[in-house]
């Protein structure tokens, strides 16, 4: 069976898989250079790069570890990630027939596949977010849906996280500190476009977002090359602006509170000038109106 998981507000990812335990080195480098990465521990976390706010790979496939752009990395899921949708209403999230066999970069790590997580243990990260981020799925480009869901052991109701078939946002919260695989169930093979966005609140009161997207080659017959010259303009869900390669904010995103503020408080000015407006000029024709009809005065000043 597959061991494969829709939060309105922020879900809190849970960290059910055992031996996840790890530290990352503040010192550890930024590869530069194309990379496929096709089996072994791999991890999307934010970092800061030249002192802004990022969203990386932290690729632990190799002895040394490093960090990599995710416009330089392609992640290849392999003919190997081939399971069968059981045949049961427990899964019916996936929006897949039973029995048909989709791709699974699975929570607990399968040799022969890329284990793909997140992390928010960047010593600079940790030392400069309050509590945690927030991790956002802004949309998904690909000939089929993708679904990332978390499971604790064989009996626990999925805990759905991203489903691509959803138009609206689908943030989650993640603690600081944390290092989580889930499952990622791609229903057909072909070229993804995956753009997610990691925001949060620092100590200092400032808040940064980001916004990047990975590359996935889903099964043996997909070509990297593809999957690195695809075009990374993911739309984003309804009523928000296109999601280009990436996008860092500091502070208020346009468009945000204090711009529909500000806007709010231009247009009341500018109705109640029309109404001050107005009513000067009714009290002025009430004046006339009123002068024209009072009775003349007698010569002598008598009633």
């Amino acid at each position: 069976m597959v061991a494969l998981a829709a939060a309105p507000a922020p879900a809190l990812a849970e960290e059910p898989t055992p031996g996840l335990d790890q530290s990352i080195a503040a010192d550890q480098p930024l590869a530069s250079g194309r990379a496929t990465l096709a089996t072994g521990h791999v991890d999307i976390g934010p970092r800061y790069v030249d002192n802004q706010w990022t969203l990386l790979i932290h690729d632990g496939t190799q002895a040394q570890s490093v960090w990599r752009s995710p416009d330089e990395t392609v992640l290849r899921v392999s003919d190997a990630a081939l399971q069968a949708v059981p045949d049961d209403p427990a899964y019916a999230f996936l929006g897949v027939d039973a029995g048909k066999r989709v791709y699974v970069v699975p929570q607990v790590q399968n040799q022969e596949v890329v284990w793909l997580g997140w992390n928010t243990q960047d010593p600079r990260v940790m030392q400069t977010i309050d509590r945690g981020v927030t991790l956002h799925l802004l949309g998904v480009r690909g000939p089929g849906t993708l679904t990332t869901f978390l499971q604790s052991g064989n009996f626990a109701a999925p805990q759905v996280l991203w489903r691509s078939a959803e138009p609206a946002a689908q943030p989650f919260w993640v603690e600081v500190n944390t290092h989580t695989h889930a499952n990622w169930v791609f229903s057909t093979p072909g070229v993804y476009l995956v753009t997610i966005q990691v925001s949060a609140d620092l100590i200092s009161g400032e808040k940064v977002s980001a916004s990047r997207t990975l590359r996935f080659a889903v099964g043996d017959a997909t070509s990297t090359d593809e999957a690195f010259a695809a075009t990374a303009d993911v739309p984003g869900p309804a009523g928000q602006a296109p999601v280009g390669h990436e996008r860092t904010d500091s502070g208020e995103p346009s468009g945000g509170p204090s711009t529909l503020l500000l806007t709010a408080l231009i247009g009341i000015a500018a109705l109640l000038a029309v109404a001050l407006v107005v009513v000067l000029t009714r009290g002025a024709t009430a004046k006339r109106r009123a002068e024209r009809e009072r009775p003349a005065s007698p010569p002598d000043g008598r009633s």
